[in-house]
């Protein structure tokens, strides 16, 4: 038997109080979840009510058991028609399909999504283009046989650009990697752990929002029979 584990870390950009990215998990009618991670165009409360419209309308679909794929489409005509083709979002979505027994990525974003399998670590970094715009867009799908050990690691272009302004450049995959090496690491931890790598390459100012997602696929422990779900959040609360 299997167990999911979903884990998220983010921070917004420096000196700017709200993330222009949103991240959501919504329940499959058809068994399973989706990760639906979005980053808006510019920064702040204006990004995030563009990520917040297409983060909606792709969770209001895939809680109505609409296919990853033409969800991503409805999200790119949606945001297209409600801003006119003047703004895009990068929007990744990440799902555990139990009907199909499968790991489903859909990719409209500029930044790779990780690959843990048994043969080892790869990156889906296909071109894709952000919804929004263009009149015509596809997502980038990769669908893979659901098995344990199985990870999946997302993140917007905070992390693609960390360190950039200071003349360096981080290595997201080899930071994932050196942190699956340690015994402890957990989906939370390699979450905190590379937003943690982000933010030490920006001196602690990040120059974007910065996200990471983090979707690995364990053995259930032994012995643990009922199918228990747990959902854990920490979320600062901004002085007045």
């Amino acid at each position: 038997m299997l167990t999911v584990h979903i884990a998220v870390a983010k921070a917004p950009k420096y000196a700017v109080r709200e993330s222009g990215d949103s991240v959501e998990v919504v329940e499959r009618p058809r068994g399973g979840l989706s990760l639906i991670m979005a980053d808006g165009q510019r920064s702040g409360q204006s990004a995030k009510a563009i990520s917040n419209m297409a983060v909606r309308k792709a969770m209001s679909l895939l809680s109505e058991g609409v296919r990853d794929g033409a969800v991503a489409r409805a999200a790119h005509d949606y945001l297209r028609t409600q801003r006119r083709g003047q703004v895009s979002a990068e929007l990744t979505i990440i799902s555990i399909d139990l009907e199909t027994r499968t790991l489903v990525i859909s990719r409209n974003s500029q930044c790779p999504v990780l690959v843990c399998e048994a043969a080892g670590w790869r990156a889906l970094d296909e071109p894709s283009e952000s919804v929004g715009i263009r009149e015509r867009i596809r997502p980038v799908i990769v669908e893979l046989p659901l098995a344990a050990g199985q990870m999946a690691v997302a993140y917007t272009d905070g992390i693609l650009h960390a360190g950039e302004r200071h003349g360096r450049q981080l290595d997201p995959l080899a930071t994932v990697q050196a942190l699956c090496r340690e015994s402890s690491c957990t989906a939370q931890r390699l979450a905190d752990g590379l937003l943690a790598a982000a933010l030490a390459a920006d001196d602690g100012r990040p120059g974007d929002d910065v996200t990471v997602a983090v979707v690995h696929v364990v053995e259930r422990p032994a012995g643990e029979e009922l199918e228990i779900r747990r959902m854990t959040v920490s979320f600062p609360v901004p002085p007045i």
